[in-house]
């Protein structure tokens, strides 16, 4: 039996979804966008990238050919024009929400029908007593910050008196998610991640969807720097996913990267991190080497969406997937014959967007098996069909959300 890869890279939507207009997104398309930008030059950075977008491997997989079918439009610089050589096409997203649970639990089969809680754009964004529970929980002198904010900015702005006072940060952004920063050494790693343990279980009447330890270490002399010991504490999904039916099939599900933070460890047998992009894909090598007859090999690449997307950094990303191109015949070169592929992404993150949240978009679906030729999947009406694919692909059941496209 064959195995199977699936990698989300995280962000990379393809142009904006048939329901953008109701998350205020039209007009979006974190490729076309980042495309564009580099045509015109304005993606261009000494000792990083120039040019025009080059992604040569995954345009020849059909990347191309998926986002016109999304957009009605050619992206510059992916001008591909023989057959594309996986199954190609695009998903539109059915669940409530544009954030990172939503779109990898309908991945996997499970759609969002509910809505998320979110903390208001406010100062503070929190109420009064859920602080004083936090403080409480965790023995707390007091937290600083209590807004929405960026990681790196609110480190940098509060990172000095964190570690002279004592008292975490605690932040929030326009996702369902409650953050907290602390210091690795004058905190202590292990002090943070029970303290978010413990502030899951304060959220869940707020119906907050991930705690997230954000970790740091450094000096305000020398700069902070957040470490790869980042954990989410996520809600469980609210229905038994592809990763569930392959665990109770006996198969390994080996989770690369936050995978397995963001199904709670549920249905993921195996967990192995990495800082960066360049380790998670080094990981998820590693992963392929360890994976037998009928498992899953389950990656996320968070740098797009971290690191580029939040940050509007469009150099950035277009440097990343650039890269990501680049080793992506490591991969396939890797892969057994008959084995699947799916490369794709769980939401949107336009660099050239208003604002720092993730965009609601439509989503490539680039599935290679290899050693048989590729064919056009269309619109997926659902992310479901992925898990579902997987589901058919590796011979355990299905489920009601979905259907296979192979």
């Amino acid at each position: 039996m064959p195995r199977a890869i699936l990698c989300v890279l995280d962000s990379f939507g393809i142009g904006a979804a048939d329901d953008a207009e109701k998350f205020g997104d039209v007009g979006s398309d974190t490729l076309g966008h980042i495309a564009d930008a580099c045509a015109e030059g304005k993606a261009d950075k000494e000792g990083l990238r120039k040019g025009p977008l080059s992604l040569p491997n995954m345009d020849r997989l059909g990347l191309g050919a998926a986002a016109r079918a999304s957009t009605g439009k050619p992206v510059k610089g992916l001008d591909f024009s023989g057959t594309p050589e996986a199954n190609w096409g695009y998903a539109q997203e059915v669940s409530n929400g544009k954030d990172t649970p939503s779109g990898h639990w309908e991945i996997a089969g499970v759609p969002v029908t509910f809505d998320w809680g979110y903390f208001p754009d406010t100062n503070p964004s929190f109420p009064a007593e859920l602080i004083e529970k936090i403080i409480e929980v965790g023995e707390l002198p007091g937290v600083l910050c209590l807004t929405h904010g960026s990681g790196t900015v609110v480190i940098e702005e509060f990172g000095d008196e964190h570690v002279k006072s004592g008292k975490p940060i605690v932040y929030t952004s326009a996702d369902s998610v409650l953050q907290i920063a602390a210091h690795e050494e004058s905190f202590g790693l292990e002090r943070l991640l029970d303290l978010c343990v413990k502030c899951r279980t304060l959220v869940d009447e707020y119906n907050i969807g991930r705690v997230i330890a954000r970790p740091f270490v450094g000096s305000v002399q020398d700069g902070f720097e957040r470490t790869a010991n980042r954990r989410d504490y996520s809600v469980l999904p609210p229905a038994p996913t592809v990763l569930d039916r392959l665990e109770g099939a006996g198969r390994q599900v080996i989770g690369v990267g936050k995978i397995s933070d963001i199904y709670a460890a549920q249905g993921v047998t195996k967990v192995m991190k990495g800082a960066g992009n360049d380790q998670l894909f080094d990981r998820t090598l590693e992963a392929m080497d360890m994976a037998k007859d009928g498992d899953l090999v389950f990656s996320n690449f968070v740098d797009f969406d971290m690191l580029f997307g939040h940050r509007r950094d469009v150099p950035g990303y277009a440097a990343a997937l650039e890269h990501f191109d680049k080793r992506l015949p490591e991969m396939i070169e890797k892969m057994n014959d008959g084995d699947l592929l799916i490369l794709t992404a769980d939401h949107g993150c336009d660099p050239t967007w208003k604002g720092t949240d993730h965009t609601r978009e439509h989503v490539p679906v680039i599935a290679l098996v290899k050693g048989q030729s590729g064919k056009d999947l269309g619109r997926r009406s659902t992310f479901a069909d992925m898990g579902e694919t997987i589901a058919a692909f590796l011979s355990v059941p299905t489920g009601e959300n979905g259907k296979s496209f192979l």
